[in-house]
């Protein structure tokens, strides 16, 4: 029975821990918007003005206290005095003598604000006032009931706040003394205290804001001149080094941030020399694997073609002659095996090395390759579309045909695409490759991440030896590749 105020209880509290860690990140992300200067300005003004104020009011109400306890022993000295006074001239109705002693009183006291006697009935007998100048506070001055009691009667006048005493002259049967004492020159000396301290306050507050600017300058400076030196170096500038003001924490910071660049330029360099040699050896093997296609690609047409050229010369001479119809068959089906794996070496041939690329140029031999495509897969509906007004570089004629090539080769095999295109432009000192279908696509990034895709890589790299790029961008509605090849010295054609 008592399970749901615990766990009322339990929600509350998570409630409220869920609140205050609210609370801290919205503090977190507003200090978080401020410099480490203002923060540090900050953090002393408002220490400098916590103690300044707080040392201050704690004074203030002090002096005030014993202001208070001062006047009520000052003035309960004092009616005593006067009543004993004006004791022996009240008893003999001598009321100007009465008058006499409350103005000396007055006169030498300057704190005293007002003093007068009255009878039994209450009336007044002597009085250092008028009756048409009647101090702040007399008329609410209640019957004092024991002698010497302390009244604290608040104005709004120029006086402040008034002490009121009373005292029974002759046991209280002649009349009762009464006295007012004023807080007001007491208060002005406590104001001017007050004052003082906080002129003290704001001093201190210019003399802290100075030190901590010049603090924050000593802090922040090596730390701007860090970041500005990171700034540097994450925009390539790997010679940056930053400047070691002192040996402090930030210098010793300084100086492995320096350190770690050193090793950052000693690593580029160690990686650009790789780069370099790994590029000479991949454009060697290129070269040699794009020669030795060639070789064979000759090979085949030359050697292995002509061969068969001749079986099949061979076959058709032994059909026309007047052989037995047994031998005349088997020359045909020779002949035709002959004839089909001519063309299979032939396509063959041209798959490894087509001669028109080194004949006619790139357009022609994408026009070739094409044409052989849409045999291969003619449920894909291929155009090409070439711009080169102008023969290319051999090496860039043969990156280009091998890019659209095992691009081609990629969208048959993997995509499910219905249309594909190929345009080629030369423009800008660059020729730009575009081969674009409507298949399903596929996550370039991660294919090359985990290495699925050798044709990929080998795109790629063969842009790049010729200072290139190659992009990929693919979705459910088909995959686009850009290529980017500069053209440093281009050919005319031959006519």
């Amino acid at each position: 029975m008592n399970a749901r105020p615990h766990e009322d209880r339990r929600g509350e509290l998570t409630e409220a821990s869920a609140r205050i860690d609210t609370w801290m990140d919205r503090v977190r992300t507003m200090a978080g918007h401020f410099s480490v200067r203002t923060k540090i300005l900050g953090i002393v003004l408002a220490l400098i003005a916590l103690l300044g104020l707080g040392i201050t009011w704690q004074v203030r109400t002090a002096m005030i206290a014993v202001i208070a306890n001062e006047l009520d022993n000052h003035g309960q000295a004092q009616i005593s005095e006067i009543a004993e006074r004006v004791s022996d001239p009240l008893s003999r109705n001598d009321t100007d003598r009465v008058s006499e002693i409350l103005d000396e009183t007055v006169a030498y006291r300057p704190d005293i604000m007002y003093a007068y006697v009255a009878g039994p009935d209450g009336n007044i007998v002597a009085a250092t006032f008028s009756e048409d100048d009647v101090p702040p506070g007399v008329a609410s001055i209640e019957d004092p009931g024991v002698a010497r009691s302390v009244q604290h009667v608040d104005t709004d006048g120029e006086q402040g706040s008034v002490h009121s005493f009373s005292a029974r002259v002759g046991g209280g049967d002649i009349g009762v003394a009464w006295l007012g004492l004023s807080e007001a020159r007491l208060s002005r000396a406590v104001d001017g205290i007050t004052l003082q301290l906080l002129m003290t306050t704001l001093f201190l507050g210019v003399v802290g804001i100075a030190a901590a600017t010049l603090l924050t300058w000593l802090l922040t400076r090596p730390i701007l001149d860090l970041v500005d030196t990171t700034d540097r170096v994450a925009r390539g500038d790997l010679s940056a080094r930053a400047y070691v003001w002192a040996e402090d924490e930030i210098g010793s910071l300084a100086n492995s941030f320096n350190r770690m660049v050193g090793e950052l330029e000693s690593n580029r360099a160690t990686i650009a020399e790789n780069d370099l040699a790994r590029s000479r050896l991949l454009k060697q093997i290129i070269g040699a694997q794009e020669d030795e296609r060639k070789r064979i690609a000759r090979e085949l047409h030359d050697t292995v073609g002509q061969a068969l050229t001749s079986i099949m010369l061979g076959a058709s001479l032994i059909v026309r002659s007047e052989a037995s119809p047994e031998a005349t068959a088997d020359a045909e089906r020779v002949r035709d095996i002959a004839a089909e794996t001519l063309e299979q070496v032939r396509q063959l041939s041209r798959e490894l090395r087509p001669s028109v690329l080194d004949d006619l140029g790139l357009a022609a031999a994408l026009d070739r390759y094409v044409a052989d495509f849409q045999v291969l897969y003619p449920e894909i509906e291929t155009e090409v579309h070439c711009n080169l007004p102008v023969r290319l570089p051999p090496a860039v004629e043969t990156t280009l045909y091998r890019i659209v090539q095992e691009g081609m080769t990629n969208v048959a095999r993997h995509s499910g695409a219905r249309a594909l295109s190929v345009l080629v432009v030369s423009r800008d000192g660059c020729v730009r490759t575009i081969i674009e279908d409507d298949g399903i696509g596929f996550d370039p990034v991660a294919v090359r991440r985990n290495g699925q895709s050798v044709g990929i890589h080998g795109m790629v790299e063969r842009s790049e030896l010729l200072g290139g790029r190659l992009d990929i961008e693919s979705g459910e509605d088909g995959t686009t590749v850009y290529v980017e090849v500069p053209v440093p010295a281009p050919v005319e054609v031959n006519e």
